[in-house]
């Protein structure tokens, strides 16, 4: 795990091009920052949180206190200053089965009822029945519908084809308000998995009126063993301490990077353990069965965001490769270290410990107003 935060590796080679959103604690409490140029300005005195900064679209440097330099700010996963997470009092919503290979291995899970020696086999008939269709076919067009009628009558039909093909997206919640974690922090699996994978994905920043704002890197941590038994557990297998990472920071649209860069962008995971063990991954947005605006508009449908929302856009990444026995997969373990990385939004990096033993999560939205009410940033 790297000690400190260096700009060049954790943003990218073009970071002083980027105008970038996120969240600094320098010993007195978060505090929203905007870094361009690559200079860093504190806008707490602007809007005390992220969400209000972005439903204000109080994105002018000019109007903040300046910081100083970011390659020179000396920030740290846990020290002083501090990079959080750069979201704050956001909901925190995914979109799952959004790739057709992740759509396979969703129904894998469910096929092996969460039994990882069972998937190889499953794995193999599946794709060579419904593979190739997943990746052509158009969600909730014509073809969609006569795939699905064709695998109903061949008993191949899952609830996880229903949103990969279906009209209808999946969108959950997948953790309380103020509750990621950021660049370099420890990512949670629960203690009792024993099957369970990162998900490198790209995650969008949604204004209160629906526009997406900008975009970042996300580790949705999955449970594949809790999922695999039933879909009902999809609470415990999503929400658990430290299971959401978001970073490192946010890149604001604007000329250099824009949706249309998300629609293109390149995804590589890397996992690294302590016993030596390595694991590369790739993954294109070009692969996604829904276009991210799409998945934005399906997780508005009836809902009102008053301070706005980070929308994971779903992986196609999920590890097959054999870790510990063969013909089980990958699974982690405890010091693995998660480097997730794409051109233009940098690298997020975290390393793997259980639930149970990463940090507790005390800093929760009473203790937030508290703070800023303390530093006289809350206005009547």
């Amino acid at each position: 795990m790297p000690a400190h935060f260096d700009p060049a590796t954790a943003l990218g080679a073009d970071w002083r091009r980027g105008r970038w959103l996120g969240r600094i604690d320098r010993g007195d409490g978060p505090s929203p920052v905007l870094v361009v140029d690559g200079l860093v300005h504190d806008m707490s005195r602007v809007a005390p949180t992220v969400a209000e900064l972005v439903a204000r679209q109080a994105f002018d440097p000019a109007v903040g206190t300046p910081v100083g330099d970011l390659a020179t700010l000396g920030l740290s996963a846990d020290g002083m200053p501090r990079l959080l997470s750069p979201v704050d009092l956001q909901c925190v919503k995914a979109a799952g089965v959004t790739f057709a290979t992740s759509a396979l291995e969703r129904v894998i899970e469910e096929r092996a009822r969460g039994d990882a020696t069972a998937a190889a086999g499953l794995r193999g008939r599946l794709e060579q029945r419904v593979g190739g269709g997943l990746r052509q076919v158009v969600p909730g067009s014509a073809e969609a519908a006569a795939l699905k009628a064709a695998l109903i009558d061949e008993g191949l039909w899952s609830q996880y084809l229903e949103v990969a093909i279906g009209p209808d997206a999946e969108i959950f919640t997948k953790a309380p308000v103020l509750a990621t974690v950021g660049w370099g922090a420890e990512v949670g699996i629960r203690s009792d998995s024993t099957w369970n994978n990162p998900e490198p994905e790209v995650a969008l920043l949604v204004a209160p009126d629906g526009r997406a704002v900008g975009a970042c890197l996300g580790n949705d941590v999955n449970l594949r063993d809790f999922e695999g038994r039933s879909a009902l557990l999809l609470g415990k297998a999503k929400d658990n301490n430290a299971s959401a990472a978001l970073g490192p920071l946010v890149r604001l649209f604007d000329d250099s990077y824009t949706i249309d860069h998300v629609r293109d962008a390149q995804v590589t995971l890397t996992i690294a353990g302590e016993d030596g063990y390595r694991l590369d991954g790739h993954s294109s947005m070009r692969e996604i069965s829904r276009d991210p605006l799409e998945l934005v508009r399906q997780a508005l449908s009836e809902h009102h965001y008053p301070d706005g929302f980070v929308l994971y856009l779903g992986t196609l990444f999920a590890p097959i490769q054999d870790r510990d026995e063969p013909g089980r997969g990958f699974t982690h373990q405890v010091g693995d270290t998660v480097t997730i990385a794409s051109p233009g939004l940098g690298e997020l990096v975290n390393r793997v410990t259980t639930s149970k033993d990463a940090a507790p999560w005390t800093f929760g939205t009473l203790a937030l107003m508290r703070n800023l009410a303390g530093r006289g940033l809350l206005a009547a």
